[in-house]
C-alpha cells in the first residue's frame, strides 16, 4: 500500500503521476488533510472573524472539500493505473504527523508527497511537510517535484556546470 498526500496542487498531481509510473497497478490511498476551525483559531487567533457557533458548519464544509479533493486525487491515480481510494483526514499535531499516523493506519510501505520547491527561508518560515516526513518517517518517503519545480532546478544546476 502506498499513501499519497494530495492537496490538488500541481506538485501533488505530479507526485501521483510519477509514483504511478514507478509502481503501476499498486494499491494506494490518496489522503487530503484538513484542519478543524477551532484548531485553526488556536494557531491564528487574530483571524477569529466568525463566531464559534459557526465552527461546525465550517468544519463540515472543510471536510467535504477535503473529501472531494481526496477523491479527485484518487481518480487521477486510477487514471494512471493505480488501485486508489481517497480519504480525508483531520490534521492532528501537524500535517506530517497526520500523514505518518495515517500511513500506520493503512500499513503503507511508502509515503509520497509533492515538493513545493521551497528553499531556505521559505521552507523555514512556512515549514516543510516533506522535510518533516524525512526526519520522522519509519518507512520510505518519495518526494516528487512538479515539472515546473524540476525545470527550475535543472536550469539552476545547468547554469552552475562548467562548459565541457
Amino acid at each position: 500500500m502506498i499513501l499519497i498526500a494530495y492537496d490538488g496542487s500541481d506538485d501533488a498531481k505530479a507526485a501521483v503521476q510519477h509514483i504511478a509510473e514507478l509502481v503501476p497497478g499498486q494499491p494506494a490511498v490518496v489522503v487530503t488533510v484538513w484542519e478543524q476551525y477551532l484548531q485553526l483559531l488556536t494557531r491564528y487567533p487574530a483571524t477569529s472573524l466568525l463566531a464559534a457557533e459557526d465552527s461546525e458548519q465550517i468544519d463540515n464544509a472543510s471536510r467535504t472539500q477535503a473529501e472531494s479533493s481526496a477523491e479527485e486525487g484518487a481518480a487521477l491515480a486510477r487514471s494512471h493505473g493505480l488501485e486508489a481510494t481517497g480519504h480525508a483526514v483531520a490534521v492532528r499535531d501537524s500535517i506530517a504527523d497526520t500523514l505518518l499516523a495515517e500511513a500506520d493506519r493503512v500499513n503503507a510501505g511508502a509515503i509520497v508527497v509533492g515538493s513545493r520547491g521551497l528553499g531556505g527561508l521559505g521552507s523555514l518560515l512556512l515549514g516543510s511537510v516533506s522535510h518533516a516526513l524525512l526526519q520522522r518517517a519509519d518507512r520510505a518517503v518519495v518526494i516528487v517535484p512538479s515539472p515546473k519545480v524540476a525545470a527550475k532546478r535543472n536550469e539552476k544546476r545547468q547554469s552552475r556546470e562548467p562548459d565541457a
